[in-house]
């Protein structure tokens, strides 16, 4: 019996060939990358070795479980590079494996912190973050009057506590005072527009006082805390998480590091142990997800082998240097910054003083080829409408930037508020009839664009070549 043949379709095509669609939105995106001077404080660029094994065959594999406990078989190699990720994540962060562990299986940060408040609270339980117009982050519980935001004030009741409107600083006090108060299960150091150290020992005291666990999300700051050339929340805290695309320079994903091994000891010499480790495990899976993206734990192992590295601990060095030499020439060209200056990879240019809002400085920078984003500051009461620019230097720091060069951004910056400001001269104080006017790219706009693309292209591309 003759049987009918379909010729098999070429699976190794590539794909410039079976997709020119896609392939161009890809190339187009790396001309944008190339042109463009990159500020937002919460993007990298991930490096060749990375985005190899990103594009890995390891995303062929389905491994529900852990390491040596898995559902599906064939996850030998798998197993091998979870296991790696883990020792390289502790090892970056110089914890001993008997006192800490990491699990490295969630997707980002959102669901990395949701599965620890998950893990370790229950329904309703109380939490407590850095309220989000003051720099705080969505995830760590942001409800407005009428609407909780996050997911996470609608499963457990969040508090905020804000920052020290006069100064732009965390208000150490009134978190005290709250905390002591209200009686969190869980207090949250950590945020995703804040300029400032974070003194981690106070909020250890305030999470003692009033029997909290202390969780410190680091996804901002994680490769400066790597390099060690800022304070470590490792010391104080019970659990850490932290993105790894971010200051680490790596894929998309999210750690969950936790205390473990024995905590202490009842008044009859009984040992206590933290029990976090299954708690948060199980949690992660199979509590909150499925199978692990494997091709992003094994590029994130590759960030965290590069994390240990002299020239790591020299880019984070150059980005404070950069981050400082920014701010003081935006000051020196009459810009407020939000807290006055900043001691990590990132400012908030505070515009109320030259009548912009957030908004409309985003979009001007944008039309420039200079990409950041609008942001709160300490009296914004609208997220969507705020007066502020958040900016960070990792970026370009990644494409060689030094002192000298993000002055030069600042130059580029004030003359993007200067034209926004004179489109808002012709259209009103209305978004809608400003956008249509700077649109239409005045002649100011087109000069600067050209300017910008011409400085940046100058710097090598991060992850492929032009």
């Amino acid at each position: 019996m003759a049987h009918a043949t379909v010729k098999a379709q070429n699976m190794n095509t590539s794909l410039k060939e079976l997709d020119p669609e896609v392939y161009q939105i890809i190339e187009n995106e790396k001309r944008r990358q190339k042109e463009s001077i990159v500020l937002i404080a919460s993007e990298n660029f991930a490096p060749k070795a990375c985005l190899e094994a990103l594009g890995s065959v390891m995303q062929n594999k389905y491994s529900e479980g852990y390491p040596n406990a898995r559902y599906y078989g064939g996850n030998e190699f798998i197993d091998q590079s979870e296991l790696l990720c883990q020792k390289r994540a502790l090892e970056a962060y110089n914890l001993d494996p008997e006192k800490w562990g990491v699990n490295v299986q969630t997707y980002s940060g959102c669901p990395a912190n949701f599965a620890v408040f998950t893990a370790v609270l229950d329904i309703k339980d109380r939490i407590m973050g850095l309220d989000l117009p003051h720099g705080g982050h969505l995830s760590h519980g942001f409800q407005t009057d009428t609407k909780k935001v996050s997911m996470t004030s609608k499963y457990f009741e969040s508090l905020s506590y804000r920052l020290d409107e006069s100064t732009g600083v965390i208000n150490y006090d009134e978190m005290e005072f709250l905390s002591s108060r209200w009686k969190p299960k869980m207090l949250i150091a950590g945020t995703s527009a804040y300029s400032r150290l974070i003194d981690y020992e106070r909020f250890r005291k305030a999470a003692d006082g009033c029997g909290a666990h202390l969780l410190a999300d680091m996804a901002h700051i994680s490769g400066l805390v790597a390099a060690d050339v800022i304070p470590s929340p490792f010391e104080y805290a019970d659990i850490v998480t932290t993105t790894t695309h971010k200051s680490l320079r790596g894929p998309r994903g999210a750690l969950i590091f936790y205390r473990k091994g024995q905590k202490g000891t009842k008044k009859d010499g009984t040992p206590i142990y933290y029990d976090y480790e299954t708690r948060i495990n199980e949690t992660v899976f199979p509590g909150l997800q499925g199978g692990p993206h494997n091709h992003s734990i094994t590029a994130v192992g590759v960030c965290l082998k590069q994390a240990k590295t002299p020239g790591f601990k020299e880019y984070q060095a150059q980005v404070l240097r950069n981050c400082k030499a920014l701010c003081a020439k935006l000051q020196e060209l009459e810009h407020d910054i939000v807290s006055g200056g900043t001691d990590n990879h990132l400012i908030v240019v505070d515009l109320r003083k030259v009548g912009l809002s957030g908004s409309k400085g985003e979009r001007v920078c944008e039309i420039a080829n200079i990409s950041l984003n609008k942001n709160t500051v300490p009296t914004d009461k609208s997220a969507m409408n705020p007066s502020g620019l958040r900016i960070g230097a990792h970026p370009m720091t990644t494409r060689g930037f030094v002192e000298k060069d993000f002055e030069q951004v600042a130059i580029f910056l004030d003359r993007a508020i200067k034209i926004a400001l004179e489109i808002q001269q012709e259209s009103g104080v209305k978004l809608a009839d400003w956008k249509r006017v700077a649109d239409t790219m005045p002649p100011a706009l087109v000069e600067l664009k050209k300017d910008v693309n011409e400085f940046a292209s100058q710097f090598p591309t991060i992850g492929f070549e032009e």
